[in-house]
């Protein structure tokens, strides 16, 4: 089989979602310290993790009701990467090795 191309696209696809991830926490930091949105860096996390952020958060605002002081996206949206990661793609890939 393919077994060693699997496994390095599982490894690739593993190290994205720690960068996402990352980014995510980053993301967080952000809203702490309230950098300057024209920063390159800024808008670079902004961009990667706002299409990810964004549909959370709108079911967790508008379709839930949720109208607290604490943003709980960016804990669901690593939940539901990780999730998504090692339950679907690696479901998928090992299914297919195996």
């Amino acid at each position: 089989m393919y077994l060693p191309f699997s496994v390095s696209v599982i490894a690739a696809l593993e190290y994205l979602v720690r960068f996402i991830n990352l980014l995510i926490l980053v993301r967080v930091v952000f809203s702490w310290i309230n950098p300057n949105p024209s920063n390159a860096l800024v808008q670079f996390v902004y961009s990667v993790t706002e299409p990810i952020l964004s549909p959370i958060r709108n079911l967790i605002f508008n379709k839930l009701g949720y109208n607290g002081m604490i943003d709980f996206t960016p804990i669901a949206a690593i939940f539901l990467v990780n999730f998504l990661f090692y339950r679907v793609i690696v479901g998928i890939f090992l299914r297919f090795i195996l």
